[in-house]
């Protein structure tokens, strides 16, 4: 259909806007580096999960056709690696250009063709004295066996001269004893990489042989894998599974030059891989050194402004988070304000609270010495009842996760996996805790993003922390259905995927539609990181038609294209990409002046979100947290630093402030918002304790007693 885009060529567009602030002349120099370097970083995930995953169709003969392009897997991979091919000179050409400019600060990519004598004898003797010594060379030929070539490794190849057929040299290029960047000068800032250093040198580890030609590849291994299944093995079957992926076949070589091309027919042949598959690039295959890089040199004007996630001014320091909370619901955004100083605090806190019964938890993803492990841990040492969900098959972080189930299971915590065949994805917390006459009070966090410290200071989320009944007895469902392999059908106030969000929503969408079809203005707002569940896109393209408004803002992968006639023509698509990684979902149903639902959650508009996995989402009912939500979302919808809108033919264009019109960047916005915020509350508390004092000195009446007396109430 004219309005719907094939969902890898649209996360292609997505890695494209990634690859334009590498070469936006408005980021500081170092930070454009960082952004080649996850442009990359991105890619290699892409080609390990989606090419894996469209790859093992085509091979299996698998006929089905793509549903929004009509594409089967054949011709969607073609695309893909032509799409792949038209991207590849702009990310030479901005990393060359940033690498210029920084010559300017003393920074210079080497080679051997323009290293001084004097450092091409000192590289000589670094390759032969702390890089030979610790890497082979292998020969192969029609009588010697081909190696195995690990995921994303650097390896030297070399075609040899040979009496009969072709032989070939490989040396791998990790060397643990040497350092991948050699600096030659200027603090480190002038070097040469490792693999340019093997490269050149790689005659030497075959004596006996005449090097014909030579370049550095790069495989890249399918990665996707799946198990399914519970009980007492599932943690050792995915460890097995995890070991496994390592040994995937190929689904993409890069190599670094022109090469030979009967050598490389020959590396193809033996890597079972077809040439189509092969990609050259002409600069550094792993751009993973260049955050290194930023280590370099601090001077301010390469660098983003510095940040630092402030404490929330909603939460005060002399009484405990659930205290707080139990008063008034609370709305954290991160990374503009800490989460060591809320969430983190919270658990902390609940781990040692005596009155604290339980304490119930999903986990995704972790950072590596998580604080949220450490404080569950000690809420299980100190008697609670600890119970948490951890979802073993988030991708890349099982082996994580496998080791945090152990360790909290030491703890004495009980650890699950989740249902059979469906990921939980949620951000949920539920903590009981003894009130008055024997009851007990319920705490529930529902969050956008992963409890992780690291992350948090990254990606931009939402979490709330409310004491609601209702919300409290649906989480205790959602708990007990993950315990018992089961699904939440139905709930009092969250949405639960996946029975009972998708419905939800689309229910929600139908009063917007049913508001405009009356002549009312029905609205539909959501900031999402993906749009290409089929079933809510019909429903968008049907609330468009009946003249429901509709914005949408889509970090990565959107499907549905707007403006088109007949169509789409009611709805935007704009998407974000800045110093922080967009991660918050926001679904907005009714306009600012009607009687507005506004929710947030873990779920993307994807199917595999909305009814393949377990996922919540929260409505936000505290009126000044609803007006907050809305305004954020008004300004992400009037960002024009960051933001791009998306074209009636797919392509996005980047927002420029129009003349006379106010530039907003959203993500430093929110952030110098965090700063005033506290900033405002500290001049309350000083000014506060300036009046005790002043009633005081001028002998007033008031005692010091009697004056906190007054002030607290």
């Amino acid at each position: 259909m004219e309005y719907l885009e094939n969902r890898e060529l649209s996360w292609l567009k997505f890695n494209k806007r990634v690859l334009e602030e590498a070469s936006d002349s408005n980021n500081p120099l170092l930070e454009r580096l960082s952004f080649s370097a996850i442009y990359q970083s991105n890619l290699d995930e892409f080609f390990m999960v989606r090419v894996g995953s469209i790859t093992d169709d085509e091979k299996s003969g698998n006929t089905k056709k793509d549903k929004k392009s009509g594409m089967n897997a054949s011709q969607q991979l073609d695309a893909i690696f032509t799409a792949v091919r038209r991207l590849q000179p702009s990310a030479e050409d901005s990393y060359r250009k940033t690498m210029s400019e920084l010559s300017a600060y003393g920074f210079e990519h080497v080679n051997f063709s323009t290293a001084t004598k004097e450092e091409q004898t000192f590289l000589e003797l670094y390759f032969k004295r702390e890089i030979k010594p610790f890497i082979s060379g292998l020969v192969v030929n029609s009588s010697l066996p081909f190696p195995f070539l690990k995921n994303k490794e650097l390896y030297a190849v070399v075609q040899l001269n040979a009496k009969k057929g072709i032989s070939i040299g490989i040396v791998p290029i990790n060397n643990d004893h040497s350092e991948r960047v050699i600096p030659l000068g200027n603090g480190g800032r002038r070097f040469i990489l490792e693999e340019e250093v093997v490269l050149h040198f790689a005659h030497l580890m075959f004596k006996g042989y005449k090097v014909l030609d030579r370049a550095v590849i790069r495989v890249t291994r399918n990665a996707d894998i799946m198990v399914s299944g519970k009980g007492a093995d599932f943690r050792d079957r995915m460890e097995e599974l995890v070991a496994k992926r390592k040994k995937l076949a190929p689904v993409r070589l890069e190599i670094s030059d022109d090469f030979s091309r009967e050598a490389l027919d020959y590396i193809c042949k033996k890597l079972k891989i077809k040439n189509v598959r092969v990609f050259t690039s002409r600069i550094p295959l792993d751009m993973s050194y260049l955050f290194q890089l930023q280590e370099l040199d601090d001077r301010p004007e390469l660098h983003y402004i510095h940040r630092s996630s402030r404490k929330p001014a909603a939460l005060a320091d002399n009484r405990s988070v659930f205290s707080q909370v139990k008063s008034k619901d609370m709305l954290l955004s991160y990374p503009f304000e800490s989460m060591n100083q809320s969430f983190i605090r919270l658990l902390q806190e609940c781990a040692v609270d005596q009155k604290v019964t339980s304490i119930k938890i999903t986990l995704y993803r972790l950072a590596r010495g998580s604080k949220v492990i450490d404080a569950l841990c000690t809420a299980a040492e100190n008697g609670k009842d600890v119970l948490v969900m951890i979802e073993l098959r988030a991708r890349f972080d099982e082996a994580n996760n496998i080791e945090w189930s152990k360790v909290l299971q030491k703890a004495g915590v009980k650890v699950i996996y989740g249902p059979k065949d469906y990921k939980a994805h949620s951000k949920l917390l539920l903590i009981k805790r003894k009130s008055t006459g024997g009851n007990f009070d319920y705490l529930t966090q529902i969050g956008t993003g992963n409890y992780n410290e690291k992350t948090s200071t990254l990606y931009t989320d939402l979490m709330l922390l409310t004491c609601d009944r209702e919300i409290a007895q649906d989480a205790e469902m959602v708990f007990d259905c993950l315990q018992n392999g089961t699904f939440v059908e139905e709930t009092n106030k969250l949405l639960v995927a996946p029975l009972c969000l998708r419905n939800k929503i689309l229910a929600m969408m139908d009063e917007q539609i049913d508001i405009s079809r009356k002549g009312g203005q029905g609205y539909i707002g959501a900031k999402i990181n993906a749009l290409c569940d089929g079933t809510i896109m019909k429903k968008l393209v049907e609330a468009s038609q009946a003249g429901v408004k509709i914005e949408l803002v889509v970090r990565g992968i959107c499907c549905l294209i707007p403006n088109v006639d007949g169509f789409t023509e009611n709805i935007t698509v704009r998407s974000i990409v800045g110093r922080f990684l967009e991660h918050s979902r926001i679904y907005i149903f009714g306009s600012e002046h009607t009687e507005q639902k506004i929710y947030i959650g873990s779920a993307d508009y994807m199917s595999r979100n909305t009814i393949r996995r377990v996922e919540v989402a929260t409505p936000v009912e505290n009126d000044k947290l609803k007006r907050r939500l809305w305004e954020m979302f008004r300004i992400l919808m009037n960002d024009n630093v960051k933001a791009r809108i998306m074209m009636s033919d797919g392509t996005y264009l980047h927002v420029v402030p129009k003349e006379g019109e106010s530039v907003i960047n959203s993500q430093e916005f929110f952030y110098e918002q965090a700063y005033k915020n506290l900033e405002n509350k500290q001049n309350r508390q000083e000014q506060l304790r300036k009046n005790r004092e002043s009633a005081v000195k001028k002998g007033s009446g008031k005692t010091k007693k009697h004056v906190k007396k007054s002030d607290k109430i």
